[in-house]
């Protein structure tokens, strides 16, 4: 269980690696023009869609800001639905989520979604083709007004009202390179789409300088006048992932998650940390990382701490009862706005319809 982190890629490594970046971006620059074009059909909802993605693979935050989203379209009244490709689930095909579902059967973030929204009236929804996946939500729940499609930015076969566009603090687009050399799964030219931009991940004390700074760099890649929006993650307390776990003086922790830096940052500052562990992101657990993890935490005064993503692998499946056997908690995020939200707010009830017109 070794830090699996994979180190920054080396200029060397970049130049080796630039032609199959060249040609991968040309295929996807050749689907893109098929859209732009009109040669692929983008097809309309009548639900409003609400698009969550990134030009980067993975690590930016879209969980959170699905969930923020959620929470204030919930707030003003609107009837909505999630839907993600569920990716890292055993199931296929179009699924809509009930009590009989795990993170196995809709993937370790649909089944969050789910855990924590299904006594509002928020259904979740995982389909490969997510084209598919709205006519089914609306068949199911017809009185859906709006659809947040999870990580869809690369989605292009269904239209969108918002196109939001995530790119992280630490590494913004705008500083990578399109795959194998970077990380991008487009050019950067791809956030001409974007109705708006959210840098996540925002330390705190950011000045307004500095988002004056990342906003101009933005500005070289987007539409005339898109908005540039920042956000942070926001820790809340531990909590225990079973009843019977009682926190202890010195903490371990583990994640599989994209990007761990911020969250082991966290618990290194705010616990007595012993270790920190990390897998690959969307880590399927095993019976040996759950021994392993034991042996860990034998000692009278550890715990073990993870991530909320994390948490919902343990709390359902066929590994639910050993994990119940460990000291176990997680610690539940959010994303704020900065300074506030009122920013953000305002300009997203300026782009949605009232919940009567929708």
């Amino acid at each position: 269980m070794a830090n699996s982190s994979k180190p920054p890629i080396s200029i060397i490594s970049q130049v080796l690696l630039w032609p199959f970046t060249v040609l991968y971006k040309n295929i996807v620059r050749f689907r893109n023009y098929l859209y732009d074009t009109g040669y692929q059909k983008t097809i309309d909802f009548t639900p409003f869609i609400i698009s969550v993605g990134n030009l980067n693979v993975g690590g930016t935050g879209k969980s959170p800001m699905i969930e923020y989203l959620t929470d204030w379209l919930l707030q003003e009244n609107y009837s909505e639905a999630i839907l993600s490709r569920g990716y890292g689930r055993k199931t296929r095909g179009m699924r809509l989520a009930t009590d009989e579902d795990s993170a196995e059967t809709l993937g370790d973030e649909p089944y969050q979604f789910y855990r924590k929204y299904q006594q509002k009236s928020v259904a979740v929804a995982v389909a490969e083709e997510r084209v598919l996946g709205v006519p089914e939500i609306m068949h199911h729940h017809p009185k859906t007004q709006v659809v947040l499609l999870d990580d869809a930015y690369q989605h292009r076969a269904i239209a969108r009202n918002i196109n939001l566009l995530l790119t992280s603090f630490d590494r913004p687009f705008y500083q990578d390179w399109v795959l194998p050399a970077g990380r991008l799964r487009e050019s950067r030219s791809g956030a001409k789409r974007a109705s708006a931009v959210i840098i996540t991940k925002c330390p705190d004390n950011l000045t307004s300088d500095q988002q004056k700074k990342i906003a101009n760099h933005i500005s070289q890649y987007t539409k005339p006048n898109t908005p540039v929006f920042f956000s942070g993650i926001r820790y809340a307390d531990p909590k225990p992932v079973f009843e019977k776990a009682e926190m202890k003086e010195i903490v371990i922790a583990f994640s599989g998650i994209a990007r761990p830096k911020l969250f082991q940052q966290y618990v290194q500052h705010h616990f007595l940390t012993q270790e920190y562990i990390t897998f690959a992101d969307h880590h399927r657990y095993t019976e040996k990382d759950i021994k392993n993890l034991r042996k860990r935490a034998q000692a009278e005064n550890v715990c073990l701490m993870t991530t909320e993503k994390d948490m919902v692998k343990m709390i359902s499946g066929p590994l639910t009862q050993q994990w119940q056997t460990l000291p176990l908690f997680y610690i539940p995020i959010q994303t704020n706005f900065l300074p506030d939200d009122t920013g953000f707010t305002n300009w997203l009830r300026q782009q949605m319809p009232t919940p009567a017109e929708t």
